[in-house]
């Protein structure tokens, strides 16, 4: 968060820039939201240990093909660890860290912990930061009130946050969140 506000207030020199943030607990937030974004970013959420190499081999694969980075294969608590304790910057000394990070995640914290602090800091557009900000800034509702059509919207926005912000109806967009929807129904949450 401290990241983007600083890259929002050198872009904007002349402003006082203010994010939209606020915590909210696990027992507030709508399942249909958990449901979605583990759907979303990590179908696997409660099976694996940390890592979904799985997805890690196949997000290579794919980035091998392209010749650039195109797909991601982190799971929750990798994004966790990154998002709380390291820079954006992609380097090789950075994933170790995560790595490590993230089996330290796994090793003290519930998979309810980690979902509940996960959705309370991802970004979901610009200046926007955490599940409760979302809500109302999107839909001007509580979390708990979030339909599972609104929730697969915001769960297929978490991979680029700021562009779907400004670009709400992208039929990309609206196809991944119809995706979401259709295979939340047998996802299970902590």
């Amino acid at each position: 968060m401290q990241y983007r506000l600083d890259i929002l207030q050198k872009e904007n020199p002349n402003h006082k820039i203010k994010l939209q943030y606020k915590w909210i607990s696990y027992d507030f937030i709508s399942s249909h939201l958990k449901r979605a974004v583990i759907t979303a970013e990590d179908a696997k959420f409660m099976k694996h240990s940390g890592f979904d190499y799985k997805a890690i081999q196949m997000a290579y694969k794919r980035n091998l093909n392209k010749r650039k980075i195109v797909a991601g294969g982190s799971t929750i608590s990798q994004q966790l660890a990154k998002n709380l304790f390291l820079s954006a910057e992609k380097t090789p000394w950075r994933k170790i860290e995560e790595t490590v990070i993230t089996l330290m995640i796994e090793n003290v914290m519930s998979k309810r912990r980690i979902l509940e602090i996960y959705l309370n800091i991802i970004e979901w557009g610009n200046n926007v930061f955490g599940v409760k900000a979302a809500a109302q800034y999107y839909y001007n509702i509580s979390t708990s009130s979030l339909s599972a059509r609104q929730s697969s919207r915001l769960a297929a926005m978490i991979p680029n946050p700021r562009f779907y912000d400004r670009n709400r109806n992208n039929p990309s967009l609206l196809r991944k969140s119809d995706i979401i929807r259709h295979r939340m129904v047998s996802i299970r949450i902590p």
